[in-house]
């Protein structure tokens, strides 16, 4: 049995998609199911039971011997939430007892780390193990995030195959849910089918102009891609970037878009909200190098790929993946 948690979210359900895909059906679906908005994210798949995620634990220590292998793919990731103890409970202690599971009984572990972790990018965006201890988050979520990745690389006692992943700005099918942490082009999508135009947040950083702001924007279909290799790797221990390693403008986004939805461009430009504007990222590139340097080969979907479709095959429909 494979085990994904997370199930119910974004990535988790596109992730249970891929395995369905390759031909994985007794798959354990963990989340928190009570969230009826999020029911069909999971509906149409294959799997052999839902574990409500506070019964998880007990769950894992009693099925160990026909646990293959666990995506540890749930977590709080709402950066705009700033109660450490939710952080502390549910990113981190939960996952620290998970993994000494893992660990105790030899079950492969993967887990969700995030380029939260890097903060304002002042030490660039390596996933050298050295450079962990320096990183200076931005916000309770990426303080969670990386307190985990410190811990895991400090741990004598391991999974015999473990990794934790940074994900990028992670885009595509099955984020409808997440509301003011929904990807931009899900708000652009939305917006532009309302309003016939898209306002995006002005730059208050000399060195960029309006809509400038750079980011590493990965399609959800690759971030998958890259778990079901890993699944199938089981080496090469350590913490990983991915993204798509090629940083791309919010004008190029959005301009991406309008171009899917065969609408005519109407971008303008509204001030940064002061709640994020002394710590908003300007600048994300994922060095993808490390990733790549243990066999991975697939390309990435390009961002005008990807959003084309992602909106005309998910967004325009309204269908899931």
């Amino acid at each position: 049995m494979i085990v994904v948690t997370g199930a119910a979210g974004f990535i988790g359900s596109c992730l249970i998609t891929k395995l369905n895909r390759e031909g994985f059906k007794d798959l354990i679906l963990v989340d928190d199911f009570s969230r009826k908005d999020r029911e069909r994210n999971y509906s149409d798949k294959q799997y052999l039971e839902l574990i409500d995620r506070k019964d998880f634990a007990e769950w894992l220590s009693e099925n160990e011997r026909m646990t293959e292998f666990v995506f540890h793919i749930g977590a709080r990731t709402d950066t705009t939430e700033f109660d450490v103890e939710i952080f502390n409970e549910l990113n981190l202690n939960y996952t620290k007892e998970i993994w000494d599971i893992c660990a105790s009984k030899a079950i492969p572990f993967v887990y969700a780390s995030s380029a939260a972790t890097y903060g304002m990018g002042e030490l660039g965006f390596n996933d050298d193990h050295q450079v962990i201890y320096d990183l200076k988050p931005l916000n309770p979520y990426g303080d969670s995030k990386n307190e985990f990745d410190k811990w895991a690389l400090n741990q004598e006692k391991q999974p015999y195959f473990w990794a934790g992943l940074k994900f990028f700005n992670v885009y595509g099918p099955n984020e409808f849910h997440k509301g003011r942490m929904a990807s931009v082009i899900f708000h652009a999508f939305n917006q532009i089918n309302k309003t016939n135009g898209m306002k995006l947040f002005a730059s208050h950083n000399l060195e960029y102009k309006d809509g400038e702001q750079i980011r590493d924007f990965v399609y959800v279909k690759d971030v998958v891609n890259v778990l079901f290799f890993l699944m199938n790797h089981r080496k090469n221990n350590g913490l990983y970037n991915l993204g798509s390693g090629k940083a791309r403008t919010f004008l190029d986004l959005t301009r991406a878009t309008f171009n899917a939805m065969d609408r005519e461009e109407n971008i303008s430009f509204i001030p940064t909200p002061e709640d994020i504007r002394d710590k908003y990222q300007y600048y994300t590139e994922a060095n993808m190098n490390k990733l790549i340097s243990i066999g991975y080969n697939q390309p990435f979907t390009t961002l005008e790929d990807g959003v084309e479709d992602y909106v005309k095959n998910y967004l325009i429909p309204n269908k899931t993946y």
